[in-house]
């Protein structure tokens, strides 16, 4: 991936963000570590300006329930406002929020509910969050559901797109889509070699004969984030059946989690958004391929969720040949866990 940044592993030299913000951990990594509890809780007991990124997708209000629960569409916006007040104040000034929220249907029409256009008003006008950047993400994976309108009446189409929004404390966060370079297509490796002549496109861009000459390391990516983007880590599709995750947790008869990160969302972002060593949050962690992807690329992480089985299934994430594995943090005699620093580990998997 051009401009892309070497993965290494190193030992942090900055604290361990669960001892800089005093929250026991249900297990802890060389850079990270989880947190069983309400997460709205944790997020109140953080600092002021005290985080540079908080990545995340909470359950989506959807027209069906799954198992982990979800608010319906007319309680979601109320439900998820005091977590984005409290997200905003623990950002730094140049930190920024990056929400994965799936779209819904209206029950019982084949039309679609704007609960999440209300959502994202009420996020910058209430708020207060800048809208940096709308993104989306691609996902061939999804079932074509409502059934009744897709595969059955057919009179709508599978909904394969989910939003992406990025939003900042301030107008200029900390950003460099540098470090999120593509490589250049052929049609570019050959307009550079060839040249092209000086033109005017009919939308009034004005492209000079040095346009094709210009070499930046790669190309600069589209706000659509599919499957087929390079990245550094083996990647998986939300439904993958066969990714070392999903057979750890056949394994141990552990519960999957039904609704998981792509490895290229938080990548994507932690890599354009931050900088070695940054605290990075996801406050619904769930499988935690937030902290998976934190912990290959060096930044400091929490992963908070309410559900210990889904945590406990977590810790395959940092499972390798080479590697240590997360350690859990045992308990003292009053219940409470113990903090405990583990060896280096190394993420390998998705």
């Amino acid at each position: 991936m051009a401009g892309q940044q070497q993965l290494g592993f190193t030992t942090p030299q900055h604290p361990h963000p669960l001892d800089v913000f005093g929250l026991d951990g249900l297990y802890r990594t060389t850079w990270g570590g989880t947190v069983l509890g309400d997460s709205l809780e944790v997020l109140q007991s953080l600092p002021d300006d005290s985080v540079d990124l908080v990545i995340t997708s909470p359950p989506y209000a959807l027209h069906f329930k799954k198992e982990y629960g979800n608010a319906d569409q007319g309680e979601y916006i109320d439900w998820l406002l005091p977590f984005a007040r409290e997200i905003r104040r623990i950002l730094s000034d140049t930190g920024s929020f990056v929400l994965n929220i799936g779209g819904a249907w209206t029950p019982g029409k084949p039309t679609r509910s704007i609960y999440t256009y209300k959502l994202l008003v009420a996020l910058v006008e209430d708020v207060g969050l800048e809208l940096a950047q709308e993104f989306f993400w691609y996902n061939p994976a999804k079932m074509p559901v409502p059934a009744e309108w897709v595969t059955v009446r057919r009179i709508r189409v599978k909904d394969s797109v989910e939003f992406v929004w990025w939003f900042s404390k301030t107008p200029f966060p900390k950003a460099s889509n540098r470090n999120v370079l593509r490589p250049y297509s052929k049609d570019m490796i050959r307009l550079n070699k060839k040249g092209i002549r000086a033109t005017k496109r009919p939308a009034g861009h004005v492209i000079n004969e040095g346009f094709a000459k210009i070499n930046n390391g790669g190309s600069i990516p589209p706000n659509v984030l599919d499957e087929h983007v390079p990245t550094d880590l083996l990647k998986f599709g939300n439904n993958a059946a066969n990714d070392p995750y999903t057979k750890r947790c056949k394994q141990a008869g552990i519960k999957i989690h039904p609704a998981r990160f792509p490895v290229i969302l938080p990548e994507f972002f932690i890599k354009m958004l931050t900088d070695p060593e940054d605290v990075v949050i996801d406050p619904f962690t769930g499988s935690n391929t937030t902290g998976m992807v934190a912990e290959a690329l060096e930044r400091r992480w929490i992963g908070i969720d309410l559900d210990e089985s889904y945590l406990e299934a977590s810790k395959f994430r940092f499972d390798s040949v080479e590697a240590s594995p997360a350690v859990p943090i045992p308990s003292t005699s009053n219940g409470k866990p113990k903090r405990q620093q583990s060896k280096n580990s190394i993420v390998k998997q998705a």
